[in-house]
C-alpha cells in the first residue's frame, strides 16, 4: 500500500515520517510554503534523541499524484478543511477506471468526530481513527513529534462500526512504525472520549499554561459528559485510555524545539485565521441544543476561540479570569 497523507501538518508529518522510515511508499500533501519546503529538502523529522531529513515526496493535490487502487488517503487536516479537502480528492480519477471516492478507502486521523461523516457522502470506505500524537507545526518542511518512546496512539476502524482486513492490515503497519494501533470496532466510542479530552484545547489556545485552567476544563468536561449522556452516545473511560497508552507514547522533551502548546494554540501561532473549536466544543453546544442541555462554558470557548483566530491574535493572551468571567456571565461581549 502506499499512503497519501492529505495535510501535512503536526499529526500528517508524524504519520508519513514513521510511515517512510519503516519501508513504506509515501506521498506528502501540502500546501504554499510546507509544500516547496518538503519538494525541494524533504522533511525534516526531529523526534526525541533524532532528527533526520526524510526524501518523501510532495505533491499539492491529486493534480500532482497517479493513484492506483492500492493507495490509501489518509486525511489529516483540520476539521474546518475537511470539506475542501473531500471535494478536491473525491473525484480524483484511479488508475484502471472510477475515482477515489468509489474505489480508495479514506482515513480520518483527526481530531473531533465530524470528519466521518462528511467523508462518507463523498467515499464508500470511510475509517475512523483515535488521534492521541503530540507534535508541533510551525516551521515550513519541519515536524517534531514528542512521544517517546512510540510516537502515539492510532487505533482504528470502519465507519460507523466494524472492523475488517483492511483496517488490520494498517493497525498492522502503524504498530511497526513506533505507533500503538489496533483495529477497533467501535472506533467512535474512542473519538467521542477523546472530543471529551480535547475541549480544553480552546482554553490552552486563548489563556496559555498556569493556574485556573482546571477550573474551566472541568466544566466544559462535565458539559461535554452530559450531553453525550443525554444523547445515549458511549464513549472510554479514561482509565481505558490510559490502559492502552500505557507509558509507551509519554511526552518527552526534545532538544532545542519546545513544544508550546497543542494544535488549537498551534492554529493561533500559524494566523491561519481559522481554528478546530466549532467541531470540538461547537460539537457539544450542538449536542446540547439539540437535548436541552446547557453548555454554557463551551459556548463561550467556541466564540472566543473563533475570535482569536479571526482577529489573528496571540495565543495565550487573553487572562484565565476574563475566561471565566465570560464563562459565568454566560452573555456575548
Amino acid at each position: 500500500m502506499r499512503y497519501v497523507i492529505i495535510g501535512t501538518g503536526a499529526i500528517g508529518g508524524t504519520m508519513g515520517g514513521r510511515l517512510f522510515e519503516s519501508g513504506h511508499d509515501v506521498v506528502l500533501v501540502a500546501r504554499g510554503a510546507h509544500y516547496a519546503a518538503l519538494r525541494d529538502g524533504g522533511l525534516r523529522f526531529v523526534t526525541p534523541g533524532h532528527s533526520a531529513t526524510l526524501p518523501i515526496p510532495a505533491a499539492q493535490g491529486p493534480q500532482d499524484v497517479e493513484l492506483t487502487s492500492d493507495d490509501v488517503l489518509v486525511l489529516a487536516v483540520k476539521t474546518q478543511d475537511t470539506q475542501a479537502a473531500l471535494d478536491l480528492w473525491a473525484g480524483a480519477p484511479v488508475r484502471g477506471g472510477g475515482t477515489a471516492g468509489e474505489r480508495l478507502p479514506i482515513v480520518c486521523a483527526q481530531n473531533s468526530v465530524e470528519n466521518e461523516r462528511l467523508a462518507l457522502r463523498h467515499f464508500t470506505r470511510v475509517y475512523g481513527m483515535l488521534v492521541w500524537l503530540p507534535a508541533l507545526h510551525l516551521e515550513p518542511g519541519t515536524v517534531a513529534a514528542y512521544g517517546a518512546p512510540l510516537s502515539g496512539l492510532l487505533p482504528l476502524g470502519r465507519y460507523p462500526q466494524g472492523v475488517d482486513d483492511f483496517s488490520a492490515q494498517v493497525a498492522e503497519a502503524l504498530s511497526k512504525s513506533f505507533f500503538t494501533s489496533w483495529a477497533d470496532p467501535d472506533i467512535m466510542r474512542w473519538k467521542y472520549a477523546k472530543l471529551l479530552g480535547n475541549l480544553g484545547n480552546a482554553v490552552e489556545a486563548l489563556c496559555g499554561p498556569g493556574p485556573g485552567r482546571e477550573t474551566v476544563l472541568a466544566k466544559a468536561v462535565a458539559e461535554g459528559r452530559a450531553v453525550l449522556d443525554a444523547a445515549g452516545i458511549g464513549y472510554a473511560t479514561p482509565q481505558e485510555e490510559q490502559d492502552r497508552r500505557g507509558n509507551r507514547a509519554d511526552l518527552a522533551p526534545i532538544d532545542g524545539v519546545r513544544r508550546p502548546g497543542g494544535s488549537s494554540w498551534q492554529s493561533l501561532a500559524k494566523g491561519s485565521g481559522s481554528i478546530e473549536a466549532d467541531f470540538i466544543n461547537g460539537e457539544v453546544a450542538l449536542l446540547g441544543r439539540l437535548h436541552a442541555v446547557p453548555t454554557p462554558a463551551n459556548v463561550v470557548l467556541q466564540r472566543e476561540a473563533n475570535r482569536f483566530a479571526r482577529e489573528r491574535r496571540e495565543p495565550g493572551s487573553m487572562p484565565i479570569e476574563t475566561l471565566i468571567d465570560l464563562i459565568d456571565a454566560g452573555q456575548p461581549r
